[in-house]
């Protein structure tokens, strides 16, 4: 009546639900097949054919993962994928599985995937005669009192064999004797039990001792046996044996019942007088150990009460006889059995077994996808071991129920082992009992990773800068990509594609190790015929299919002083011969004798040329201009002078390893090359028709020119005049210093950095007065920017600015050297300003900047060419 109740206040909802899930596995689960095989078989015998039994193909089955579970926990079987057969793969013990019950199973499951299925196997394991029947007591004594009369009976001890069925004991023998015979007697249970059967008197003084051999003899082929000794002293008088008033005792005691509880009384009755009736009660000689240690018996009452704890699950059936003695002389016994039942409680939670486990699982395995077969066993019986399972929430898996309290644990979602490599699947059993207990059990799942994530590098782009002329294998990079996967998947290996840079392949320039993502070149760089170039870098892992991703490396090449300058001019000179001049000894101070020009193929400071002199056959009668090559006299030439005059001019370049060349120049001092010059002057007085209108000509377009260089000067005036009104500069000299005390002015510099050649624009202002600039003026004949400096108010103001560049032009270094030089007609000073002065005063000058050189300063005259 409970059961209906219960399922009367089951929600409908809940019993759809089980329907459905019972429904959707119903096609997963095939009928079941049974085989039968001999326990003790062979390891490798095979059992049966499952592939040609269960109609599966045979090729198919390592593709579909077949694999076996079974209930017991310990694999007997396992299967064959190559040919499909099912072999026993370990020791078989009917008696270990399954004692002496008349029917041993082992129920194996089969599971395939793609498509799902489940198969159920149950292998009956048959029994074979490999026990022989044996007494727990070798020896036995019985006391037969000499006046008992024939046909008494005397129970004795049962022989043990483990086997069952027709191989279990089947009869047992007595050895020859004149006054005893053997009887069996069967119980319902189905044990038999041997009773020795007086047939003639016994004479005490003919025979006081009976020595028997009892045997006992099982049904197997072949027979197995097993004997006790059996001795019989026969006693003097007392003559009536107790009597119990039943065969069989029975009753029934909760598995919770307290040690002392009693749980039942047998009486025996015995017709003598005195001592001879008085009646003693105790367990029987072959009584088994476990039942001594859970019940006890009062001698003179014959109450049984219990002794230790009672388990249904252990034993849910006891049996044990009693004898009944009394005190005579002989003493006569009687013989009881008792049977009790123990009434089972809901005292064990459910277990649970895992009995098949995919793992670890593909992280794109579809939504439904068998991780784990679960089943799950309680000990208790009815309700008590009535078990349903069910699953932690926030995992994407699930429970599909199946029969037998087995279910299958399948997919609920996507898996990404990127954010979760692995669960933890808590699974919760609780039986239906009264108070329903529970227990839980956790399955570790890991996934497994799936190439599904390019290598990502660490940056987009590399910017990479290296010297020309640096050795060859010097690495210029490293690139690092990195993969989340795992394993092969997040390997990565480094390679660069193809390309080309000036019509040649990357690969001639530079190689990669695959392995670290190192960037090595493969020989020196020029920067005279490549300045930059690029490398696109591949990075590739290992899965299957493989994926890649790709990074750009911009290699600039940095120059080095690795060029001498080449001389130009004079051209004699240029191809390594001796260069001739002429020059009139009238001649003065700072007559131009010759003009040495030079060229470097360098660039910045490594480009940068100076001239010096470094032998004169008389030093002092020239000089060489430092920065324009000019040749000129640094006196009047005298009489005492040589005629011939030779010179050698050293060319240097202002690179940090300086290159030079050299020139010989010979001078020759002539007395009369003015007269040529007058032969000449005369001959040009004489003009004919048509040196008169080239002249004419020649007037025209002076006066033209003279007239557009009239106009534009006009138009640099107005604008300069404009833009010092606005601005306050365009190479003017400032001469009201006031605005430039404030020491909270503001320096804007803006730094350019684009090509070999560096410059700055400086701009700096109050907040409350006309900004001051510092303006660099770009001539597209010159090296040379012009710019306006105005003198710092104190020398730490200055020191932030000459700081703000360094900052700004990392490895540079600003020189200035104080030197009178005059280029193209414009007269200036040189400064070299030293961080450490106390002030300095800048008006005008001009500045060339390349990282790693020096800053040149020349002042310009006041007003701006």
């Amino acid at each position: 009546m409970e059961r209906g109740i219960m399922r009367k206040r089951l929600p409908a909802c809940q019993v759809l639900l089980w329907w459905h899930h019972f429904f959707l596995l119903w096609s997963t689960i095939d009928g079941q097949t049974r085989y039968s095989i001999p326990e003790e078989l062979k390891r490798g015998s095979v059992v049966g054919n499952l592939a040609k039994d269960l109609g599966l193909i045979v090729s198919e089955l390592h593709r579909r993962k077949l694999r076996i579970t079974s209930e017991s926990g310990k694999q007997y079987f396992s299967v064959d994928l190559g040919k499909g057969e099912l072999v026993v793969t370990d020791r078989i013990d009917r008696e270990e599985l399954c004692e002496q019950r008349p029917t041993c199973l082992l129920p194996l499951e089969l599971v395939i995937d793609n498509p799902l299925q489940l198969h159920r196997v149950e292998i009956e394991i048959l029994d074979t005669n490999d026990n022989p029947p044996s007494f727990l007591s070798k020896e036995k004594v019985v006391k037969i009192a000499e006046l008992v009369n024939p046909g008494a009976r005397f129970p004795l001890e049962s022989a043990q064999d483990p086997d069952a069925g027709p191989n279990s004991i089947r009869s047992y023998l007595i050895s020859k004797n004149d006054n005893f015979k053997l009887t069996v007697k069967n119980l319902k249970d189905g044990r038999k039990i041997p009773e020795l059967v007086l047939e003639k008197p016994l004479d005490r003084e003919k025979l006081p001792v009976h020595n028997l051999i009892l045997t006992a003899v099982d049904g197997g082929d072949p027979v197995r046996s097993g004997t006790s000794e059996i001795t019989i002293i026969v006693l003097d008088n007392n003559d009536n044996a107790p009597q119990f008033e039943r065969q069989i005792y029975e009753a029934n005691v909760s598995e919770k019942a307290t040690p002392g509880t009693e749980i039942l009384h047998v009486k025996a009755t015995d017709a003598d007088e005195g001592l001879n009736g008085e009646i003693e009660y105790f367990f029987a000689e072959q009584t088994p150990d476990v039942i001594l240690s859970l019940f006890d018996i009062e001698p003179s009452t014959g109450a049984v009460v219990i002794k230790g704890g009672l388990d249904h699950e252990t034993n849910s059936l006891l049996r044990f006889d009693i004898t009944a003695k009394d005190k005579g002389n002989p003493k006569m016994d009687g013989h009881c059995g008792v049977e009790i039942k123990i009434v089972d409680v809901n005292d064990n939670t459910p277990e649970i077994f895992v009995t098949s486990l995919t793992t670890p699982v593909p992280e794109d395995s579809a939504i439904g996808t068998v991780i784990a077969l679960i089943s799950a066993r309680d000990p208790d019986s009815g309700d008590n071991g009535r078990v349903i399972l069910s699953l932690s929430s926030k995992s994407p898996f699930k429970l599909n129920p199946s029969v037998s309290n087995h279910y299958a644990l399948v997919t609920n979602g996507p898996l990404d082992r990127e954010k979760n490599d692995h669960y933890s699947v808590t699974i919760r059993a609780t039986d239906c009992g009264k108070p329903p207990l529970s227990s839980e059990k956790i399955i570790l799942v890991e996934i497994l990773d799936v190439n599904d994530n390019p290598p990502v590098f660490s940056l987009p782009s590399y910017v990479v800068y290296v010297q020309e002329n640096h050795a060859s294998g010097k690495i210029l990079c490293s690139v690092t990509a990195t993969d989340p996967d795992a394993a092969e998947n997040a390997k990565v290996s480094y390679s660069i594609l193809d390309s080309r840079v000036q019509d040649v392949s990357v690969s001639s320039y530079v190689y990669i190790n695959s392995d670290n993502g190192s960037i090595y070149s493969m020989h020196s760089f020029d920067y005279e015929k490549l300045k930059v170039f690029q490398i696109q870098v591949q990075a590739k892992d290992q899965g299957s299919p493989s994926l890649s991703s790709n990074a750009t490396v911009h290699v600039f090449i940095l120059d080095q002083n690795d060029n001498a300058p080449a001389v130009i001019y004079p051209s004699s000179a240029a191809l390594g011969s001796l260069s001739h001049q002429r020059m009139p000894r009238s001649a003065k101070a700072g007559h131009l004798v010759t003009k040495v020009t030079a060229v470097d193929a360098d660039s910045g400071h490594n480009a940068w040329i100076s001239y010096k002199l470094a032998e004169a056959t008389d030093a002092s009668l020239f000089t060489v201009n430092r920065y324009t090559g000019e040749v000129r006299t640094k006196r009047a030439v005298s009489e005492q002078d040589d005629s011939s005059q030779r010179l050698l001019i050293e060319v240097r370049d202002d690179g940090e390893t300086v290159q030079s060349a050299t020139v010989a120049v010979s001078i020759l001092l002539e007395d009369a090359l003015h007269e040529p010059i007058l032969d000449l002057r005369q001959k040009a007085s004489e003009p004919s028709k048509k040196t008169g209108r080239i002249t004419l000509y020649l007037i025209l377009s002076l006066a033209s020119v003279s007239v557009l260089s009239l106009l534009t000067f006009l138009i640099l005036a107005v604008k300069c005049i404009r833009s010092s009104r606005s601005s306050g500069s365009c190479c003017t000299r400032r001469s009201d210093c006031d605005d430039y005390k404030n020491p909270n002015r503001n320096l804007q510099i803006q730094l350019n950095t684009d090509g070999p050649i560096k410059y700055v624009e400086v701009l700096g202002g109050d907040m409350l007065s006309q900004s001051q600039s510092f303006r660099s003026c770009m001539s597209p004949m010159s090296e040379y920017s012009d710019f306006t400096l105005i003198k710092p108010s104190s020398t730490t103001d200055f020191k932030e600015v000459i700081s703000v560049l360094d900052a700004s032009l990392p490895d540079s270094t600003w020189t200035f050297e104080s030197q009178q030089v005059s280029t193209s007609g414009l007269l200036g000073s040189k400064y070299l300003l030293d961080s450490s002065n106390e002030s300095h005063t800048i008006v005008r000058g001009k500045i060339q900047h390349r990282a790693g050189g020096q800053g040149l300063l020349e002042e310009c005259s006041d007003e701006c060419d």
